[in-house]
Order: C-alpha cells, then sequence, then structure tokens
C-alpha cells in the first residue's frame, strides 16, 4: 500500500460561489470528507500535492493520510468531479476510513506474463482486456493496490473469469458474492484475424474473373 499524505483545511465558506473563489484563487480544490460517526466535514484540499498524486494510479486504491488543519484522519477518495473540457477537478469525495470495518471500491488489473504466453508468441492470439478494474471488499490493512492476472499460461481460445483470480488473504471479489451470475470474464485470448496475403489474393482473382466476364459479354 501506497503513502500519499495531503494537507488540507476546514472550509467554513460554502456554498457553489464559494467553491468557485476557492477554485480560482489556483491554490486550492473544495472537498468534502465523510463516513463515519463524524459528521460530513468541508475542506479545502492543497491543489499542488493533490494533482501530483492523482497522476499515481495507485493513489485512486490506497489509504490517504489526510492532514486537516494538522489534524491526521485516515480517507480514501470516493469521487471525483471534473470540468467538462479543462484538465481540472472541481470537487472531490473522501470516505473515512475505520481499521476495523471493511471498506468496498475498485482496484485495477494489472496483466502480467503476455511475453511469455505461447498463445500470443507462437499462434498469433491476440489479449482482449474485457476489465481494467474489479470491485473488492476488505479491511483497510487488507487493501491491494492492484490486482495481477497471470496469462503465461493462458491458452489460445481461453477466457478468465473473475473467478480466476488469485487475490491475496482478506480480500473478496464483490460480484462474486452475489452468485455464479456475476462470475464476469476479465480477458480473453482469440486468434488474431488477419487480412492480407492468400485471402486479398482471392478476392483479388475473384475480382478480376468478374472483370473480365463483363468485357466479355460487351
Amino acid at each position: 500500500m501506497s503513502d500519499y499524505t495531503l494537507n488540507a483545511s476546514v472550509r467554513n465558506d460554502l456554498g457553489k460561489g464559494a467553491s468557485r473563489r476557492l477554485r480560482r484563487a489556483n491554490a486550492q480544490v473544495p472537498a468534502i470528507i465523510y463516513g463515519g460517526e463524524q459528521a460530513p466535514q468541508p475542506i479545502a484540499v492543497d491543489k499542488t500535492s493533490f494533482y501530483k498524486a492523482l497522476e499515481d494510479e495507485a493513489f485512486f486504491s490506497s489509504i490517504i493520510n489526510l492532514q486537516v488543519d494538522g489534524k491526521a484522519q485516515q480517507v480514501v477518495v470516493r469521487d471525483l468531479q471534473r470540468h467538462p473540457f479543462k484538465p481540472l477537478v472541481t470537487h472531490a469525495d473522501f470516505l473515512r476510513v475505520d481499521a476495523t470495518h471493511e471498506l468496498t471500491l475498485n482496484v485495477p488489473l494489472h496483466v502480467i506474463g503476455e511475453d511469455a504466453c505461447a498463445a500470443i508468441k507462437d499462434k498469433d492470439g491476440e489479449l482482449h482486456q474485457l476489465a481494467s478494474e474489479v470491485e473488492i471488499s476488505c479491511l483497510p490493512k487488507d487493501l491491494p493496490e492492484y490486482l495481477e492476472v497471470d496469462i503465461s499460461a493462458v491458452e489460445l481460445g481461453s477466457t478468465l473469469h473473475l473467478s480466476d483470480l488469485t487475490v491475496p488473504a482478506g480480500v473478496t471479489l464483490v460480484a462474486l458474492t452475489h452468485g455464479e451470475d456475476h462470475d464476469n470474464a476479465v480477458l480473453s485470448i482469440t486468434k488474431a484475424k488477419v487480412r492480407g496475403g492468400a485471402e486479398e489474393e482471392g478476392e483479388e482473382e475473384t475480382g478480376g474473373e468478374a472483370a473480365a466476364g463483363e468485357g466479355d459479354t460487351e
């Protein structure tokens, strides 16, 4: 689990106008912390460190140390609101983390072993990744940054489902708790569709014969 620390301050000036003024000041991002037994708390997050953290994929599946006016809270990112066309975050939602309670969030899937996969190397297989992330549930201490999918031994024509994933101890795939009908496919390896060569030559010959036939009838 990566270690991220963000500095923030309590935000007392509320409302859309206040949020716009805060963003225009170009130093902080309006946000809120909620969850647990405490009341929701509007805050303003330091923009520079926040934007830098957003560049890291692991930030979205990590416990964040949020320093609010010097008081530490552990949170995870629950939602981000973005500007419709500018590369700006207009608001952030953080969920408080309780070490004794499980949390549910999405983590990325990282495919490994492609270089060693005979179905791709030797049999012209093509990888199709059908899911880029999965929803998991676990205690904060067991939260993985991502899950790995090793395809080094996957055969041509095979499809891997959620039930084929290896997850760390203490981690549950949420979809599988809803029954077998939710055992969704996450990737497959199929024979690559190749155009060209004999196929195109055959088409050209067919086209040529048709053209010649048309000429004979004139």
